[in-house]
């Protein structure tokens, strides 16, 4: 039984009759925006609904993790687990024809909806096992994007995961690719304080799933194992950042990621998380020892023949004037690997910006030439050539122009002032400062009338050889205008110092100094910068700013009040009673937990019963320097008027019943005399305390307010 939803199919010929999986509502929402809206309108929908899923599902960055793949009009592809169409539309604008199979049909009409003038594209619903001895063998790619991570649901036997990649080993053409993106059961996210994706629980991928249920996820060698138990030979493992759900860089064991790169861990969209630690300069110490592969929060990894993109990078996030991805190719020509760097547009709008990138080349070697910044190579080319030969038309041959620059070894100026700082040499720091500001000010007088500069010269962007030679390896921002150089030396520092909180040591005013730039025109830089985004992004919200307004709280272990034994008893309310010989230790008592305030709450409001023939009581709020605010004390229900010659204390009177206490032995004393006595006398007591740090209270005191 075959429907139709524009031109696309809905093969529903094992289709159970009912959905055996569905997350309720939202679906129907999604079906809605499907049915209704266009693929254009969907980043203002993701804005104003502030939802998880409807980001999760409609965002764009969700195809980046397969738009990278060698895919062409000349190749079949399967994709498992299709869902709501995330990856289907990328898949569909490659391949010459893509099969997807889904168990659920609402799903699969989301899908079907959002991309219904694809006529490449066959959707069959039901289970995998029911479909899968229809589908042909001969696919070029089969994908599996968050969904082996499932698969004891979907086969049924005893080694499900080796199964399910026999199976689709048997549906791959000679020379076929499998290509699987799961997370990381190790990944870092993990250990810094996020919930397992799919449980939503604690570290229970870390635990390695006690409690159970269908799901599982890998490490990095588990993943390895079960493709070497399959049979294959040939296995490339990719890394994805910050995951592969909303990937923006893809990294590689012939590409891995450099210090300084990892800064965009803060991704929890679903659900609330923990903050235990800075990932990125955990991520840093893991790069600096090998073990990033390890820790990676996710993984794709490639069955197959080894595709020669080595790194890739989105920038899709962007007005469509300026989306392209950069990438790290490695090719074999001749029997010698040539390594190089490729910049591709993502819209047809941003073809002229990948035209402008060559054209920057131009302007600025002209400008460097005879100073000491070397401009990476770049090169204009048409990538559809190669192709249109193979066919022999030269149709769209300029609908594909790629920017293509040579790829340099060496490390980057960021890397070299990070030691600088890591090691104390703030010397050593503004020595290479200096020579960034000599080195960029240079501008050959032939260009003196024709004025360009390259606004985007941050010390990541510049590339030290082993001669020595400083390298420009990125001027994607280049514009015919004179702009100062302590704008662009000041831009530089900024953004160094916005990218990592181990970089605050470094002192702004004295680099404020040394660019001679007043604190006016810092903030109007920094107004510049803010406009500079903007011009960039456009209105679109980023990321982090979407995390925001969808509201997930983070919560920082620095935020948790963790307390030695000794700090918690300091905390407790102690009372004293005189039975004739004053106050003695042995004759007082600590209020117990249950009694009185959880710790380290101001409020220590308590009611405890005293025996008869007391002569006073001495209250101790705590035992630190603090500001107690007395709102009400009874005996036998009698308020005790806070100004009565009954109550004193050994604090010092700052407002209507508040005391200040410059001492650690807090105290505040009731006389009983002639107040009503009984066997049992009940004490009711409400105050407010602010503990103050011992600075505080020696400031006040030179200040004599104590």
């Amino acid at each position: 039984m075959i429907e139709e939803i524009g031109k696309i199919k809905l093969n529903l010929e094992h289709y159970p009759g009912e959905d055996l999986y569905c997350d309720g509502e939202i679906e129907d929402e999604l079906l809605d925006i499907a049915r209704n809206y266009a693929e254009v309108e969907y980043p203002s929908i993701i804005e104003e609904r502030k939802s998880w899923p409807i980001l999760y599902h409609l965002s764009s960055l969700r195809e980046n993790i397969v738009e990278w793949l060698p895919i062409d009009k000349h190749m079949k592809v399967l994709e498992v687990g299709s869902g709501c169409g995330a990856i289907t539309g990328a898949l569909a604008r490659k391949a010459k024809e893509v099969t997807c199979v889904d168990l659920s049909k609402k799903r699969s009409m989301i899908n079907a909806y959002r991309h219904m003038d694809c006529d490449n594209v066959t959707i069959h619903v039901g289970n995998f096992q029911d479909i899968e001895p229809d589908l042909p063998c001969d696919y070029d790619y089969i994908c599996l994007i968050g969904v082996f991570e499932y698969g004891q649901a979907y086969i049924e036997s005893g080694k499900p995961y080796e199964d399910f990649l026999h199976i689709l080993k048997k549906h791959s053409k000679k020379g076929g690719h499998i290509a699987i993106a799961i997370e990381n059961k190790l990944g870092l996210k993990y250990w810094a304080g996020c919930k397992e994706d799919h449980l939503g629980t604690w570290f229970s991928g870390l635990e390695d799933y006690p409690e159970g249920g269908v799901v599982r996820t890998f490490t990095r060698d588990g993943l390895l194992k079960i493709a070497e138990k399959c049979g294959f030979s040939e296995v490339s493992m990719y890394y994805p950042y910050p995951d592969y759900k909303f990937m923006t860089c893809l990294y590689s064991d012939k590409r891995l990621p450099k210090l300084g790169e990892l800064s965009s861990n803060l991704r929890n969209f679903d659900r609330e998380r923990l903050q235990l630690f800075d990932e990125k300069l955990v991520f840093d110490t893991l790069i600096r020892e090998g073990q990033f592969p390890l820790f990676s929060n996710s993984y794709m990894m490639i069955l197959g023949e080894e595709p020669e993109i080595k790194y890739a990078k989105y920038s899709n996030d962007r007005v469509d004037a300026f989306k392209i991805k950069t990438l790290l190719t490695c090719r074999n020509e001749g029997g010698q690997v040539r390594k190089q760097i490729e910049k591709h547009p993502l819209s047809n709008e941003s073809k002229e910006h990948i035209t402008q990138i060559y054209q920057n080349f131009e302007k600025l070697s002209k400008r460097w030439t005879g100073g000491k910044l070397k401009v990476n190579q770049c090169r204009l080319i048409h990538e559809a050539d190669s192709l249109n030969r193979e066919t022999g038309s030269q149709k769209n041959a300029e609908d594909r122009i790629c920017a293509v620059m040579e790829y340099l070894e060496g490390r980057t100026l960021e890397e070299y002032l990070d030691e600088c700082l890591d090691r104390g040499d703030i010397n050593k720091f503004h020595a290479l400062f200096n020579e960034y500001l000599e080195r960029i000010s240079y501008q050959n007088e032939a260009c003196k009338d024709a004025p360009v500069t390259d606004y985007d010269l941050i010390f990541a962007n510049i590339l030290i050889d082993s001669d020595g030679e400083w390298h420009i390896i990125d001027y994607e921002w280049t514009f015919d205008k004179a702009v100062e150089t302590k704008e662009i030396a000041f831009r530089s520092v900024y953004c160094y110092m916005l990218e990592s909180g181990k970089r605050e040591k470094l002192n702004l005013d004295l680099i404020l100094n040394e660019l001679n730039i007043t604190e006016s025109e810092a903030e109007q830089y920094r107004e510049q910068e803010m406009k500079f985004q903007k011009y960039v992004t456009g209105k679109r919200m980023s990321m982090a700013e979407i995390r925001d307004a969808i509201g997930q709280p983070v919560y920082k272990i620095t935020d948790v009040p963790l307390v030695s034994p000794a700090e918690r008893l300091k905390e407790r309310v102690q009372i004293y009673e005189d039975l004739g010989g004053g106050f003695l230790e042995e004759h007082s008592f600590f209020l117990e937990d249950g009694n009185s305030q959880e710790v380290f709450s101001e409020e220590r409001d308590f009611q405890v019963t005293i025996g008869s023939g007391r002569k006073a009581l001495r209250i101790d709020p705590c035992s630190h320097y603090c500001i107690v605010r007395l709102k009400e004390i009874k005996w036998n229900d009698t308020v005790i008027p806070i100004k009565h010659k009954r109550l004193s204390t050994n604090g010092t009177r700052v407002g209507e019943g508040v005391y200040a206490f410059a001492t650690q032995d807090p105290n505040i004393t009731l006389q009983l005399d002639g107040l009503q006595e009984q066997s049992e006398n009940l004490l009711q007591v409400s105050m407010l305390v602010t503990k103050m740090p011992k600075e505080t209270v020696e400031h006040m005191q030179r200040k004599g307010l104590f």
